[in-house]
């Protein structure tokens, strides 16, 4: 926030931004003056007041960096799991399949980093050497941050071309992949999808942060835009905004543990599809490591009472990804307890409908029917469960 107030009112990034999109509209008028005048007579002065209660309240704050440190922590990390998950999963429970699937999905990535002759430490020691590997950074400049959105661009024009061996006549909704506004990106999450605007004046947008490129090696980068353009985000919303036979509220409702879990099952839609390249497997794997390793530090954290650097020692040595990357994820989950474990529990409800829809349909089963439960739009876990074993049933019949 002091950052944000630090400079003159005419140079704030609110009175550059009016200023430009006034010009490149060729708008006439002095829009840089009279946006500075409201930064200045408004907006400053609120900021004050807001760096003021903060500074008053942190030297109040009680010691610990979890939920369960304010008034009925354990109560309200409880119904957040609840909200986050759509599940009755306790907190123990969920600690406890986040180390299973830790241990399952470092063992696959042991093989693979093998055979790509990463052999010596542990696999986040193994990983972490391969994130410093020159030939996985791009330049920590403007012309590698071009160079990194171009290859974005490229894996989706890619995917885009693979879809239809999943999906019955998947949308074509334009997608715009853009960097982090650099103001916002110190506070900002690693990665994020914006839907479009429903009455078609702004298109969809995948953001990523790059205020350090080395928190990106190329082979971690597959997998986050299959996460957050397609088959991930970008497609089912297209495909739910797009259904007619539901009510509006239920096109543009997001429950976490469905789309987020969608999300993570549309990288392994990827897999499926051929879309990793050589060592792009052990991203993809990465990135299922990184959401199971979710499950154990956002527990640990809120639960049983970690604290930041001991959250974040865990993660880096778990996962391999960059310090400076872990630290943003785990200040989120002192911020949002309970959310991060939206995405592993709502991948593995995704794999065990499947997994019963094909033991029930045998060889009539179709991947691309599966995934026509996207058209009814997004819903809790339960719900989606019995949804896709009365589509199942339904579906049996006419076979």
């Amino acid at each position: 926030m002091r950052a944000l107030r630090e400079p003159a009112a005419e140079q704030s990034n609110m009175a550059a931004s009016v200023a430009d999109r006034a010009a490149a509209k060729q708008i006439a008028g002095d829009w840089r003056g009279r946006a500075a005048k409201i930064v200045a007579d408004q907006v400053y002065p609120a900021l004050d007041k807001q760096i003021a209660a903060v500074a008053a309240l942190r030297a109040k704050s009680q010691a610990g960096d979890g939920v369960w440190r304010v008034p009925n922590g354990d109560d309200l990390y409880e119904a957040a799991l609840a909200e986050a998950t759509t599940t009755k999963f306790t907190a123990d429970e969920i600690h406890r399949i986040g180390l299973q699937q830790v241990a399952e999905i470092t063992a696959e990535l042991d093989k693979i980093l093998r055979s790509a002759g990463y052999t010596s430490g542990s696999v986040g020691e193994r990983l972490t050497a391969l994130n410093k590997s020159p030939d996985q950074l791009y330049s920590n400049t403007d012309a590698g941050r071009t160079e990194l959105l171009a290859s974005l661009n490229a894996g989706m024009a890619d995917m885009t071309a693979r879809l239809p061996r999943a999906f019955h006549n998947p949308p074509k909704d334009p997608l715009e992949i853009r960097r982090v506004p650099p103001e916002i990106q110190d506070g900002a999450s690693n990665g994020y999808y914006r839907p479009a605007a429903l009455d078609g004046s702004r298109p969809a947008i995948y953001f990523i942060n790059l205020k350090s490129t080395s928190d990106w090696p190329k082979y971690s980068l597959p997998a986050l835009t299959y996460h957050e353009g397609v088959p991930g985000h970008h497609l089912q919303n297209s495909v739910t905004q797009a259904s007619g036979d539901i009510p509006m509220l239920r096109r543009i409702a997001f429950y976490s543990a469905y789309g987020e879990g969608w999300a993570l099952y549309a990288e392994q839609v990827a897999d499926e599809l051929g879309a990793y390249k050589g060592i792009e497997r052990a991203g993809y794997l990465q990135s299922f490591l990184f959401r199971a390793e979710r499950l154990v530090v956002d527990t640990g954290l809120n639960h049983m009472r970690w604290s930041r650097e001991q959250a974040v020692d865990h993660m880096v040595a778990a996962t391999g990804f960059a310090r400076g990357r872990v630290q943003r994820e785990v200040e989120r989950y002192c911020a949002s307890p309970g959310q991060a474990c939206s995405y592993k529990i709502g991948h593995l409800a995704w794999n065990r409908a499947r997994k019963e829809a094909q033991q029930a349909l045998g060889s009539k089963f179709d991947i691309r029917d599966f995934h026509d439960i996207l058209v009814e739009g997004a819903m809790p876990l339960t719900i989606f469960e019995r949804r896709v074993r009365e589509r199942t049933a339904a579906a049996r019949k006419v076979a």
